[in-house]
């Protein structure tokens, strides 16, 4: 079986899983870069020697031998490809064809209803209802954004990022995540990370730890990122006396904020619903912190069950927020208990071996005709969650205290 992936570029996020689909099929695995990599993602330590990769082929170099490629191949995923040229050949020829997307609706699925956009969509999409083409939902809002537009029914998967997953000692990774301030009183060390920008809302990190200074919490907040909004949250920590309480690190290569996760009790997951997916949340549960997630970000619903490898607050509900980190920080056995469990998720289902293994299997049985789905996890049919229900989704599990 001869398998290609096409992309914008490939990143960190997606080189594991490409590594390990290589090992599989070897010279039938191929993975074409349509564009080089935007120059902010490769200040923030994203950058890979592109050339060095055996397996990855460059469409803007050898344009000619990609698009053979894209038209020879058993089957193609395209995924992170907003050029409809580069996959209506394969198409119109009638050859399988598997898409990986994100949203198509993240700013409000009530877009659904644009005549235009819906023409729009037809083409890329909904014409192809009867045709051999399935969809990776990278998220767990796609499946109902692309149902609003009738597109690929019974077709849909559970799909998402993933980065690498490392495998520890768990009594010596929560030994490292053991912090004192300098009196020798335990210190919660918490860690929020990504680009300072308004979608994300860094802000959210800082007015909890003015919140955790009032109620008394001796913690540690580290801020890893950078962005528009740095010099308006550094502000802020100065105006709340959190000098002491808060420090900002910069932007930090992937394996450095890898250390910082390894050393945290509990990750800040802030963003609202335009973050499609957020590969630091399979990073930071990999890492064993207990997680404080937004329930509108992509990932969360596929991730965390709330209460039992995470918690899972209303997006744009601060109080809420803050509530559940401060239950955190009092409550040692649950933080543990949680980052136990969340590591568990990554190294047991989440992983680039199991899901480069269950592509593998996947399209092997498209070969042939079959269309065999997993039973839960990636590559299982993927539910149709509008982004007001997902709050409620990641509720839907009994969970012991």
């Amino acid at each position: 079986m001869k398998l290609t992936i096409v992309s914008n570029y490939i990143n960190h996020h997606q080189i594991p899983m490409a590594n390990a689909l290589y090992q599989k099929l070897g010279a039938d695995f191929a993975f074409i870069q349509t564009s080089p990599m935007e120059e902010d993602r490769v200040r923030m330590g994203w950058g890979n020697e592109v050339r060095s990769i055996p397996y990855l082929k460059l469409y803007y170099e050898e344009c000619e031998r990609c698009a053979r490629l894209i038209m020879d191949s058993d089957i193609v995923v395209f995924g992170g490809v907003e050029d409809e040229g580069y996959i209506k050949p394969r198409l119109n020829a009638g050859k399988i064809v598997i898409r990986a997307s994100e949203r198509l609706y993240r700013e409000g699925q009530w877009k659904s209803v644009s005549p235009r956009g819906r023409k729009k969509k037809y083409e890329d999409h909904t014409r192809y209802a009867d045709a051999p083409v399935y969809l990776l939902c990278h998220g767990a809002y796609v499946a109902s954004d692309f149902a609003l537009v009738h597109a690929y029914p019974d077709k849909k998967f559970v799909w998402g990022y993933f980065p690498a997953v490392n495998t520890y000692n768990l009594d010596t990774l929560f030994f490292r995540k053991l912090h004192y301030d300098q009196n020798g009183t335990p210190e919660v060390r918490i860690l929020w990370a990504g680009r300072f920008l308004k979608l994300k809302h860094p802000e959210y990190a800082i007015k909890a730890a003015k919140y955790l200074k009032q109620q008394g919490i001796s913690f540690h907040l580290h801020m890893v990122g950078g962005g528009e909004l740095e010099e308006q949250l550094k502000a802020s920590v100065t105006s709340s006396g959190l000098e002491r309480q808060v420090t900002f690190h910069g932007f930090q290569p992937p394996q450095n904020v890898r250390r910082f996760m390894e050393e945290s009790d509990i990750f800040l997951f802030t963003s609202n619903y335009l973050e499609g997916w957020g590969a630091v949340l399979n990073e930071s549960m990999n890492s064993a912190c207990a997680v404080v997630a937004g329930h509108g970000i992509g990932a969360v619903p596929f991730l965390i069950k709330h209460g039992q490898n995470g918690l899972v607050y209303k997006n744009g509900n601060f109080r809420e927020f803050r509530e559940q980190v401060l239950m955190l920080c009092r409550d040692s056995g649950l933080r543990k208990r949680l980052g136990t469990n969340a590591y568990r998720t990554m190294v047991g289902e989440w992983n680039p071996q199991e899901a480069a293994d269950r592509l593998h299997r996947f399209c092997e049985g498209l070969l042939v005709g079959k269309v065999e789905p997993e039973t839960e996890g990636p590559l299982s049919p993927a539910p149709l969650i509008a982004p007001r229900e997902g709050y409620a989704y990641t509720r839907m599990y009994t969970h012991d205290r």
